[in-house]
């Protein structure tokens, strides 16, 4: 996983740059939608899911595991 994940990052980072939809806004998906922005609407949907893979594999544990916060006792508020 320690490979795979900058590799899919490097992939999804080439996959944004669409340089093969510029010219034309056909075919129309669903009959509305210009094929471009079908296109990055699936490239936002994949760079989500590609978040969420990263913050579950890949977030560094040791940031999250502090101390629990010390409250202090009537005495010491006054």
């Amino acid at each position: 996983m320690r490979i795979a994940l900058p590799v899919i990052v490097i992939i999804v980072y080439l996959l944004h740059q669409d340089v093969w939809f510029w010219s034309t806004p056909y075919p129309l998906v669903l009959g509305f939608m210009p094929i471009g922005l079908f296109y990055h609407v699936c490239y936002t949907l994949l760079a989500s899911l590609l978040m969420l893979l990263l913050v579950k594999r890949a977030w560094p544990t040791h940031l999250e595991t502090t101390a629990s916060p010390r409250h202090p006792t009537e005495d010491e508020a006054h």
